[in-house]
């Protein structure tokens, strides 16, 4: 029977064969660790019938997949359709070593490894990864959930008769992060003195947030953090994500009495409610107000209604002039 019809009668079989489990033997000669802080040199090199194990580090937050670059010898051209690939999930038991093991796992892949110099396949490990299969890449296999790692990247040969010199092929293979446009934010509330743990809410981009001791995990770019309570004063502001960093965003938490900053003229007297002020800054309850402004016979009164949670700017021009900032 042909090599091709042997293909093609494994390629009938291929979904029923990915239910089970499957026995075999396989000669590793390769172990490569995938981790954001391995972007270079996670390389092996397996030859004919030979295989590599790719592992996955801890901390996979910001990776939606694997890119496996295989890189061929100019004589792999001369062998067109002569060797498949094949991966393997869920092994048994999990190779901690190099060499001929004998090994229990569920085929995720098997194609026909193109003849090409370049071979570029990209395994995802979560849903919404956002990988296809394009001219120069493809995209072998469903979802591998990470809890299935290590896998095993294998080539088999297909067919018989061919020369020692086939056997000698050496392939290198490369595994590297794909990694998603995400980063992550810590927030890292800093409370008054007098008004600790009091209950507040965080909204970033309008989503409450419920956990704020663990990572929150945001597209890169800009976004915008709301605080509110009861106890303390009412925040907004915007913040930049990085593509996979993680940054630390401090939220000095306020006492919500409202606060008055006086500016005038050195010369002139300044009256809260008929008292002096003495200092350029004070604190007040909600409510109205009387403020006046004396600079020998001129004077300006002006009544100010003052809410919780806000900063109130009052200074003396030519007029009284009250702002409200948040």
């Amino acid at each position: 029977m042909k090599t091709t019809q042997i293909l093609f009668l494994v390629f009938l079989l291929f979904p029923a064969i990915m239910l089970y489990p499957e026995s075999f033997r396989a000669v590793v000669e390769g172990n490569i660790l995938v981790a954001p802080e391995k972007t270079n040199e996670n390389t092996a090199s397996i030859g004919i019938n030979g295989s590599a194990i790719i592992n996955l580090g801890a901390d996979i937050r910001f990776i939606n997949g694997i890119e496996l670059e295989i890189t061929a010898p100019q004589t792999w051209l001369s062998y067109r359709g002569a060797l498949v690939m094949m991966m393997f999930s869920t092994l048994n038991p999990k190779p901690n070593a190099l060499g001929i093991i004998d090994l229990n796992g569920r085929r995720i892949a098997f194609e026909p490894l193109p003849s090409r110099l370049r071979i570029v396949y990209h395994i995802p490990i979560r849903n919404g990864h956002g990988l296809r299969t394009t001219t120069s890449v493809t995209v072998p296999t469903a979802v591998i959930q990470p809890g299935t790692f290590p896998i095993l990247f294998r080539l088999m040969t297909v067919e018989k008769g061919l020369p020692a010199a086939f056997e000698q092929l050496s392939f290198s293979i490369t595994a590297r992060p794909i990694f998603s446009n995400e980063g992550a934010v810590r927030i890292i509330p800093r409370y008054p003195p007098q008004l600790r743990n009091r209950p507040f809410t965080v909204l970033i981009n309008d989503n409450v947030i419920n956990n704020i001791s663990e990572e929150i995990i945001l597209r890169e770019g800009e976004h915008h953090l709301v605080i509110l309570s009861e106890d303390y004063r009412n925040e907004s502001r915007r913040f930049i994500v990085e593509r996979t960093k993680t940054i630390e965003l401090t939220i000095d938490l306020q006492d919500p009495t409202p606060i008055i900053i006086f500016e005038g003229p050195q010369n002139a007297e300044i009256f809260l409610n008929n008292t002096l002020v003495t200092e350029g800054t004070v604190t007040v309850e909600p409510g109205v107000h009387e403020v006046r402004f004396r600079i020998g016979d001129y004077t300006v009164i002006r009544s100010i209604n003052v809410q919780r949670g806000k900063t109130y700017r009052i200074s003396l021009d030519i007029d009284l002039n009250v702002h409200e900032e948040d």
